[in-house]
């Protein structure tokens, strides 16, 4: 192009009277290719920019969408299909795989193995009790079973050589089998009715693992609680409780003097809900076992496990809590109070004996 024939060594010798006068001696054709020198890449640059019309063609008339989807419609109907030029053939590319053939590891037999060493007379010369020794030194003790050690210490006529020690094969011991154990069949409705009819026969009730158990319904169960004078241990564990039973339990053991055990293990009592209990058994300080552990909220924290401490120690007559703390401080202070609690028992049974 003309305009790059020019010196222009520096920009700043090049005045905007000079530009004007190279810009009007362009053609259109030269001005076009140089608005056309952008980089479309350049997210800098407007997209007006970066996408500059290209079309050269004058417009026909107004853009209708109707017209040109009804054009496009057309064309694909009446427009012939591309020929396959080369036909369908099934073909597998590549080699087929084969797997490799794992390696065989030949093992040798005691009649097969032809070849000493010089501790072969030593080991066989040695007795079971040395042979244990040396198993331990090398770290093998841990691959005998229970049977093979007892059987390596023993004299060798007490118990048979097969059953046991090194010269008998390291085999593990025979799974016990333990059969399950039965569902839990108690009437939840008819042991709520026994409760608030102080049914004599009812002096303790056990509805551990019982599922599809409502809320509603345990409430109901610590409701008819709150009054009976013949249950002394209550079992309510892993049957899917929450604060809202802890309430209602609460509030039965801060006026209830009858029951002296309570297990509400493996629930969804929260760290709030295990200090309402244990502040509503210090009102009335009657109860000698709470267990509450394994809640599904199982980090109670530092606060709680504190309160919880602290509200332990108010209380004389708690001898044994389930419960586990995560701080040695409270599971100690929690630890001496239950001693004291039963050292004190103790001193009040041998000032009646005497």
């Amino acid at each position: 192009m003309s305009f790059l024939k020019k010196d222009t060594t520096t920009t700043e010798d090049i005045s905007l009277d000079d530009l004007d006068d190279l810009l009007q001696a362009l053609t259109t054709e030269e001005l076009e290719e140089l608005n056309g020198d952008f980089d479309p890449d350049n997210s800098l640059l407007p997209p007006s920019q970066r996408c500059k019309d290209q079309t050269s063609k004058s417009a026909t008339g107004p853009f209708s969408r109707q017209h040109l989807i009804k054009f496009l419609e057309d064309k694909a109907k009446h427009e012939k299909d591309w020929e396959n030029q080369v036909p369908y053939a099934k073909e597998t590319k590549g080699k087929k795989f084969v797997p490799k053939e794992p390696e065989k590891i030949k093992i040798f037999n005691d009649d097969e193995a032809d070849f000493e060493t010089e501790w072969d007379d030593i080991l066989s010369a040695a007795t079971e009790e040395e042979l244990v020794d040396l198993a331990a030194v090398l770290g093998f003790h841990s691959m005998l079973t229970q049977t093979q050690y007892h059987a390596a210490l023993v004299d060798g006529n007490e118990l048979p050589k097969q059953e046991g020690g090194f010269t008998g094969s390291a085999q593990a011991q025979k799974l016990r089998l333990v059969p399950d154990e039965l569902p839990n069949m108690t009437d939840v409705e008819d042991s709520i009715k026994k409760l608030k009819s102080n049914d004599p026969e009812l002096k303790s009730l056990n509805i551990n693992n019982i599922k599809n158990l409502s809320i509603e319904r345990l409430v109901g169960l610590c409701e008819a609680l709150k009054e009976n004078t013949v249950c002394v241990k209550v079992d309510m564990a892993s049957v899917a409780a929450n604060d809202a039973v802890a309430n209602a339990l609460a509030s039965t053991l801060s006026e209830n003097t009858t029951l002296k055990s309570v297990n509400v293990e493996s629930n969804f009592i929260t760290p709030e809900g295990i200090l309402t209990l244990l502040r509503a058994i210090n009102e009335k300080q009657s109860l000698i076992e709470l267990r509450v552990s394994n809640q599904k909220p199982e980090i109670l924290g530092n606060r709680v496990e504190m309160e919880i401490s602290k509200l332990i120690g108010e209380n004389d007559t708690l001898l044994r809590l389930g419960i586990a703390f995560e701080f040695p401080a409270a599971r100690i202070k929690v630890t001496d109070k239950l001693k004291a609690n039963f050292d004190a028992l103790r001193q009040k049974r041998v000032a009646k004996s005497s």
